[in-house]
Parts: C-alpha cells; structure tokens; sequence
C-alpha cells in the first residue's frame, strides 16, 4: 500500500465509530508496547460494542500473562482469511512486521496505522505518527483522553506497562513531563505499581540468566571498547532451551558499560537469517540510521534488522558499520 494519509487522532475516532468488525494487530517479537497498546486498545473498543478481534503472530507470550485481560490476545488462524471493516496496526513500523496477521487478514475497508517510530513507512489508509512520543501507549493515552474514553483498572495497566517498559523505566531521551503526569493519570486510575513492576521486572524464568551467562561469555568490544556486542547461535539458543522472550532486555548489560556508546545483540535465526538490535547512549550515535543501512529501522537510540547470514559474516558486516558511525559522529 502507498502512503496514506497523516490523520488526526478525531479522524480516527470517526473511522473506528462507524466500523463495527475491527482488527487490533501488533509487530512480531512483541513486547509490552505492542501488547499492552494492543490489548488497551481491544478493551476500549469492546467498551463501545465493537466486534473485535486481537492478534499477534505469536499469540501470547508467557512473558506476558500479567497483563491485565491479557487472554484477549489470539493467534491468527493457520487456514483461512477474516474480513474486518478496520484494521489498527500499532506500535508497527511496517506492514511486513505484522507477519503471519496478513495471511489471515481478508478484505479490509480501512487500514489505521499508530505508531512512534521516525522509520515507519505510513503504509496505513489513515497514519498518526508521533516519534516524540516515547511509546505507543502514551499515543493511546492522548487518544483516549482527547476522545473522552473511560480508562477503566485494566486499560491503564496496559498503557502503564507499554509506556514504562518503552521509555526504559523512564530513563530515556523521550521521556517528557507529560509522560509523568499521564503516569500519575494512569496510577490514580488504578495501576498497582508494586505489583505490576514486580511481574514486569523481577520475575523472569531461570533460563533467561543461563541465556545471559552465555552472551556475556561470547561478549567482544571494538572500536577502542567504544562498541559492545555480543551473539547467540541457534545451537546456544537450542542447548538452553530458551525463547525469543528470554532476550529481550539484555542488551541493555552491554549498553550499561562505561565508555560503551553502542551495543548490538546479534541473534541466528533458521534459514541463514540473522536479527540484529542496537542500542546507542546518546542520539549523536543514530542507530536507526545503521540498521536502516541493512533495511530495518526504529528509533535513533534503538533499533533492528534482519540480514541474511551467516552469523559471522552478518556480524562484521554490522560492527564496521557501527564503528563508522561512532567514529564519524565522536
């Protein structure tokens, strides 16, 4: 599809009002932006006597469960193809990352693209990007405010947890004042935010620091230690058992080293392909821009692509690019 139009968030409302079967989606690998602007989403919309239907590709992940409503989240049908008057794309910055979603989408009426990433390609009839903003969630929030939509205990659960996850517990560039003030919006609403930070971050599965006792193992440092990467085979991924859930976040034990401007995770996949996510310290230090070099995208501080392998050459393919980009900008 072609670029559509930019619409406002009165727009959209319009369209989602006169539609009655509507298609809520997310990107693949999702985390808790994706699923937590998606569900939020699903909730309000149901609250307005809409059909509705929520997909990911990999349905939901155990990661995810505390979720409040979370088992609203399906898996796309293996045979066959829905028609949906709507189709909402959030948090996705092309429509390729919708993966197995397309195939059992039919006809649609109208696709809506939601997003806050600068890379998104505006593949939606009706796109609201908003890249200052630091999560989708917070887009959501803004739209249901602006709409005089309930948030009811559920819906600010799930925006709490897209928005907190993605702003990296608010520590990142994006972080705004009204980011916080619609923090205390969503905890006056309901969030239990003991309980919730506690199943976001202190309840991961053995297997996750097995999986990062073997990164740090394979970990290597370049451009004079400016640059911090570390790699997982399919056979390391196979030995230990672990999920594609279990990496998310550990890129970040790289990131967090003194004079390390930018670290990359580089992840073999089947079928000689191989996924790449990058994360620099300062916006001077653009890795969408690298990733966009091997036809991926994402946000200046963080990004991903996928390459064809193998896993070795896709490494230093990456890291010559990475250290260009460091020495370049320093």
């Amino acid at each position: 599809m072609s670029h559509g139009l930019d619409a406002t968030l009165g727009q959209i409302k319009h369209t989602l009002d006169a539609a009655d079967r509507i298609l809520v989606a997310s990107h693949v690998r999702p985390d808790a932006d994706a699923y937590g602007s998606s569900i939020a989403m699903g909730l309000h919309l149901k609250a307005q006597g809409k059909n509705v239907t929520v997909w990911n590709e990999e349905g939901l992940t155990d990661k995810f469960r505390y979720l409040p409503e979370s088992n609203l989240v399906g898996f796309p049908p293996e045979h066959g193809k829905q028609d949906f008057d709507v189709f909402l794309a959030l948090d996705t910055s092309t429509k390729e990352r919708l993966g197995r979603v397309l195939k059992a989408t039919g006809k649609v009426t109208t696709w809506i693209n939601v997003d806050h990433h600068v890379s998104n390609h505006r593949y939606g009839d009706l796109n609201y990007i908003d890249d200052s903003a630091p999560a989708t969630g917070q887009i959501l929030y803004d739209y249901l405010v602006e709409t005089g939509a309930a948030i009811t205990p559920a819906i600010a659960g799930n925006l709490y947890a897209a928005i907190s996850t993605d702003t990296g517990s608010f520590q990142y560039a994006k972080t705004s004042p009204h980011t916080f003030r619609l923090i205390a919006d969503l905890v006056d609403k309901g969030v239990n935010v003991p309980d919730i930070s506690r199943q976001m971050y202190d309840s991961y599965p053995r297997r996750r620091l097995e999986l990062l006792k073997a990164l740090l193992n394979s970990a290597r440092f370049d451009c004079n230690d400016r640059v911090a990467s570390f790699s997982l085979s399919l056979e390391t991924a196979g030995k230990l058992g672990v999920l594609p859930e279990d990496n998310e976040g550990l890129i970040d034990h790289l990131r967090a080293v003194e004079g390390v401007q930018v670290a990359a995770f580089f992840e073999e996949l089947p079928e000689s392909k191989v996924r790449v996510s990058m994360r620099s310290k300062e916006p001077r230090f653009d890795v969408c821009k690298i990733c966009g070099l091997f036809g991926g995208g994402g946000h200046p501080q963080a990004a991903g692509a996928r390459l064809v392998g193998p896993l070795e050459q896709a490494e230093e393919k990456v890291l010559q690019a990475i250290c260009h980009e460091v020495r370049t900008n320093d």
